[in-house]
């Protein structure tokens, strides 16, 4: 699906058209750093700069596996402001998902932490990546050396709507990932809406613990801070005693369920610290009802539940102004086209499940060369299926009831299956496996491997299995529990049951 293009658009450009005065507060860090909206002009030149000394060019893909810092966020707005594709990484990945990662994008820079140099500099050798440079958690490395004597002056280069601002990978039910193509067009449409949905002015703090390789922390929690020129309380990571020390400080707060939970398991959370608090937003995966009913209970605040995806950002949201419903994700936003289809097409009547579409300025582009994959994930008339089952009732709340695209969400993160399936089964003694997700009261859903090892093959534990994992696939990936049977059970066209086996183990 390619947006019209209707002149210059830069997701930089964009954003800075919305900075206040460059000596504003725009981050606050845990260790009691500042860094200004001056900063960010001045640093994001310098990157532009350096990527264009080092003869890249407009589209260039620049991939990025760091952790998460100040200069991390200058390294991503100077790409878009050199009119390159920024590639983030997610920072558990080994270096087996990496060469996928790196060879499917072409990539022309890899910045990666300085304790990885060594052996991804080896990899980029093997798969033809031409520039290697560090980044550590504290800001040093050689990139911060190479940016040192660049000019803090850089006109952006002009992009249009549909040129790719950021490429972001996504497994699938083969097992393979999918790049997803998002442009300057997608992410400027999602952040100006959100920060007027979502009431965000230049008064607002938000409290940033979410990583920046995803684009919940990327481009929504980002984006509305920089769309509306307001201060972010920066923490490297989300720790529940850095969490509640910042909360007085802040004024909004976005999260996966998990971090509302561990709030709740804190005797010390409660109203008194949220005070100064005027919204609390959460997506990534399914809120419980008993955490949003809790959560009120304890806090005095309601959580705004919203539903999006990596292909389209945001699609629907709780009223800032009116009722949130526990379970629902609220309304389509201003400018998304939200249907909900029976099998056949028609549209469903109200209360019953059918298959989530939606169409938008903020739904992407398409599949990193893969034509047919986006032509079959898109409709005659442009409506992008999400794979989500969902229902709308009566007074038009949305409720997500459900995945058809055996999709697990742990903690926030997407995991398939069938990746993990893929892995298992190619180890010897391995007959066949099904991984499924499970209830957890911390992470939303764990994920439990169901194994079927070979007849007359030295028998594999659990325990191995899981090693052996681990050393191929990001931990987040790695199932809690393997459980070892004799088959797997099946209906009458040979199909594993998932459902039966989710009834069991849950």
């Amino acid at each position: 699906m390619i947006m019209p293009d209707s002149g210059p658009l830069n997701l930089y450009s964009t954003y800075s058209e919305h900075f206040p005065s460059p000596d504003s507060v725009l981050l606050e860090t845990d260790t009691g750093e500042r860094f200004t909206y001056g900063d960010a002009e001045r640093e994001s030149a310098r990157v532009a700069n350096f990527l264009h000394g080092l003869g890249l060019h407009k589209g260039d893909r620049v991939s990025v596996q760091v952790e998460k810092s100040p200069q991390g966020l200058w390294l991503f707005l100077g790409t878009l402001r050199a009119g390159m594709v920024f590639h983030p990484l997610n920072t558990a990945y080994t270096q087996e998902e990496l060469q996928f990662f790196l060879t499917d994008a072409c990539s022309s820079l890899l910045v990666c932490d300085t304790a990885n140099e060594v052996q991804l500099r080896t990899l980029c050798g093997v798969v033809g990546t031409p520039h290697l440079y560090t980044l550590g958690a504290q800001g040093a490395g050689t990139l911060s050396q190479a940016l040192k004597p660049r000019s803090t002056d850089f006109a952006a280069v002009d992009t249009v709507a549909s040129d790719i601002a950021a490429l972001v990978y996504s497994s699938g039910t083969t097992g393979t990932p999918k790049g997803i193509m998002l442009s300057h067009g997608n992410l400027v449409a999602n952040a100006s809406t959100l920060v007027d949905y979502w009431g965000f002015t230049q008064d607002d703090c938000l409290l940033h613990a979410l990583p920046i390789f995803h684009v919940h922390g990327l481009f929504v929690a980002i984006g509305c801070a920089l769309m509306s020129g307001c201060r972010m309380r920066w923490l490297s990571r989300y720790a529940v005693r850095e969490v509640l020390e910042s909360l007085p400080q802040s004024t909004v707060m976005m999260g996966v369920p998990t971090y509302y939970t561990r709030l709740l398991a804190e005797p010390a959370f409660g109203a008194q610290m949220c005070a100064g608090m005027r919204l609390f937003i959460s997506g990534s995966a399914p809120l419980l009802p008993d955490t949003f009913s809790a959560f009120e209970a304890r806090s005095g605040h309601t959580i705004l539940e919203r539903y999006g995806m990596t292909e389209t950002g945001m699609n629907t949201s709780n009223p800032l102004k009116g009722e949130r419903r526990a379970g629902t994700v609220g309304f389509p936003l201003p400018g998304v086209d939200v249907r909900i289809c029976a099998e056949d097409g028609a549209p469903c009547a109200s209360g019953a499940v059918g298959d989530l579409q939606v169409r938008g300025d903020n739904v992407f582009v398409g599949y990193w060369n893969l034509p047919g994959k986006t032509a079959e994930d898109f409709t005659p008339d442009g409506f992008f299926i999400t794979g989500d089952q969902a229902s709308v009732d009566g007074t038009g709340y949305i409720s997500i009831v459900g995945r058809s695209k055996d999709m697990v969400i742990s903690g926030g993160l997407n995991i398939y299956p069938r990746e993990i399936e893929l892995l298992i089964n190619s180890i010897p003694g391995i007959d066949e496996s099904a991984v499924i997700g499970i209830p957890d009261a911390d992470f939303g859903e764990a994920l439990v491997a169901v194994v079927v090892r070979e007849e007359g093959e030295a028998v594999v534990s659990s325990e191995e299995v899981i090693e052996a994992l681990r050393e191929r696939i990001a931990g987040f990936k790695v199932p809690k529990t393997v459980q070892i049977v004799e088959e797997l059970p099946r209906n009458a066209m040979g199909k594993v049951q998932k459902a039966e086996l989710r009834a069991l183990y849950s």
